[in-house]
């Protein structure tokens, strides 16, 4: 074969290695740059007119999604976030650990008590219902018999100290198991009812247990608009409470293990 023929040194298995290389290429580089349509450029210390964090690739340009329920999302939508941060860096170099200038048990927003922009409204099932209910509303759905049943127990804080008593039980529809726990609360001035996430709760056959937060911090939570339903912003504002209580529910535990 003459000098220069291509078929005498790449054969056909050659080439279609080299093009799924080209390919598998191109879709790590799509799918990263799609991966930034949320939560990018980035608010950083160095955030000014002229430094703009987004790394590489760029951010997309925004794009229209269609939701199931007819609204229309744009993303990357530019909006910011219209939370006030409650918190001052501990130092002048970028990336400075925050140190809380009020209450970051109700101040959220500060390190474990950080929580996402959500829209506020409830979040529905396939067929269109409202997701997360309490069982008063939600027919068919009851505790197992080999369950405990926390309805009517004490529910006390890592201090031992009882806060309110469970009342009723939320379920998620969609997956069949329960979400919170509705918690009434004597003398709280925000409302009787909290919720309390399943996941922070300890359930005994005799009383429900929440470490992350005192006796006396469940009249804090969050409270819902409506008695039968969470929007998905309340969700996350009563998360972040639960986790901001897991560093800030007592000032020893903001201080080294050992």
């Amino acid at each position: 074969m003459s000098t220069g023929a291509i078929t005498g040194y790449i054969d056909v298995a050659q080439i279609a290695l080299y093009v799924f290389w080209i390919f598998f290429a191109g879709l790590i580089y799509y799918l990263h740059r799609e991966n930034k349509r949320e939560g990018y450029p980035l608010e950083s210390d160095r955030t000014n007119a002229r430094v703009k964090v987004q790394g590489w690739p760029s951010v997309p340009e925004p794009k229209t999604f269609r939701m199931a329920n007819g609204d229309s999302v744009m993303a990357p939508s530019g909006k910011t976030s219209k939370q006030s941060l409650a918190a001052v860096p501990t130092g002048a170099w970028p990336g400075a650990p925050l140190r809380p200038t009020g209450d970051p048990m109700q101040d959220l927003g500060v390190g474990p008590g950080a929580y996402a922009d959500r829209a506020d409204v409830a979040d529905v099932t396939f067929e269109g219902e409202t997701k997360i209910v309490p069982l008063r509303a939600a027919p068919g759905y009851g505790v197992a018999g080999e369950d405990a049943d926390p309805r009517g127990l004490p529910v006390v804080g890592s201090d031992g100290r009882v806060g309110g008593t469970v009342r009723e039980l939320w379920v998620d529809r969609s997956e069949a198991l329960f979400r919170y726990l509705e918690v009434s609360v004597p003398h709280a001035a925000k409302g009787p009812q909290v919720l309390v996430p399943i996941n922070f709760a300890r359930i005994t056959d005799r009383q429900v247990v929440v470490q992350s937060v005192l006796g006396s911090q469940l009249a804090g939570v969050p409270r819902t608009r409506h008695p039968d339903q969470v929007t998905l912003l309340e969700e996350e504002k009563i998360g972040a409470y639960f986790g901001a209580g897991t560093l800030y529910a007592t000032a020893d535990r903001q201080e080294p293990l050992f």
